[in-house]
């Protein structure tokens, strides 16, 4: 079978354990969200992970080698690992198709757009459980009073996973550092209106079963897309939500098996997200006194070590 030149095998074998889906699956859905997935891709370093029948799921940053010619790519260094990684570019359904068939079920798009950050990011991470998704909504609706009493506002998603996402347009030329900084004030003005529900605690073990604000999604890091399917049972979708019906829902209203017909056409994606707003200069100043989270973490774990060490006999 090919669609758009793009030969599609094995449809029939389950995606994964868990999955209640096939490959048909997979392919079938995104190429029904197709029209809306690929400009949340489009132009932005791509990362996926893959799955492959018995074996564990992998994030593939580099295109192989064996990629077609005619999927553009991108190279961007890579502080991590030191070096340069040949990232794809979803940016047509053409692309989005061959990923399908490769098994690829989530779509990481970079958070840069030409060299230029795009959204302002919170992503609210509840403690473990089964019932913890509303926790997440709560602490949601902290970050969007937050939002509103700073003079902006944002878009709301699930996760597809057991948490929600926040996105907050900014406008072309907005620095990294200070979106970054903004974004650890707005994660702190969030948690300072119910610190019994949210936490900024980097460290696990500090965040006491309440749900984590995460700032750190600036710069390098990724946060899987609108409309992506997740490598969870049932195969959930990170779906957009009018703000106004996220304490009705849960993640697995959205599916890979459901998802595409809830749409009815729209792109409530596109059609929730506000206008990008300057970041206020209180928040941005406010921010650049907030230590990196991750930096910060680091240092304290360091610390604790070497606490846990003396104290040993």
């Amino acid at each position: 079978m090919t669609a758009d030149d793009v030969a599609l095998t094995n449809l029939d074998q389950p995606l994964f354990d868990g999955s209640c889906a096939t490959k048909r699956d997979l392919v079938d859905y995104l190429d029904a969200v197709a029209d809306r997935i690929v400009p949340a891709l489009r132009g932005r370093a791509l990362s996926v992970l893959r799955v492959r029948p018995g074996q564990e799921p992998f994030m593939q940053k580099n295109l192989p080698k064996y990629a077609p010619s005619w999927i553009r790519t991108v190279s961007v260094w890579a502080e991590a690992s030191r070096r340069q990684v040949s990232y794809a570019l979803c940016d047509d359904r053409r692309t989005l198709l061959w990923f399908a068939n490769q098994r690829a079920v989530e779509y990481h798009p970079a958070l840069f757009l030409d060299g230029r950050p795009t959204h302002m990011i919170l992503d609210l991470d509840p403690p473990e459980g089964d019932d913890s998704f509303p926790l997440a909504v709560r602490a949601a609706h902290l970050v969007r009073q937050a939002l509103a009493d700073a003079g902006l506002a944002g878009a709301v998603k699930t996760s597809g996973a057991k948490g929600v996402h926040v996105f907050v347009p900014v406008p072309p030329g907005t620095a990294m550092d200070d979106l970054a900084a903004a974004t650890r004030a707005l994660a702190a003005r969030a948690e300072r209106l119910d610190p019994a529900l949210a936490t900024t605690a980097f460290i696990r073990e500090d965040r006491a079963g309440k749900v984590f604000i995460d700032s750190t999604r600036a710069g390098g890091a990724t946060v899987v897309s609108a409309y992506s399917p997740r490598v969870r049972p049932g195969v959930p979708v990170s779906f957009p939500v009018p703000w106004d019906e996220l304490d009705r829902v849960v993640p697995a209203d959205f599916t890979i098996h459901n998802a595409a017909g809830l749409l009815g056409g729209r792109d409530p994606w596109a059609e929730l997200m506000p206008e990008p707003r300057e970041l206020p200069a209180d928040l941005v100043a406010e921010g650049h006194t907030i230590p990196v989270a991750r930096v910060q973490a680091m240092h304290e774990g360091k610390r604790r070590a070497r606490a846990r060490r003396a104290e040993s006999p």
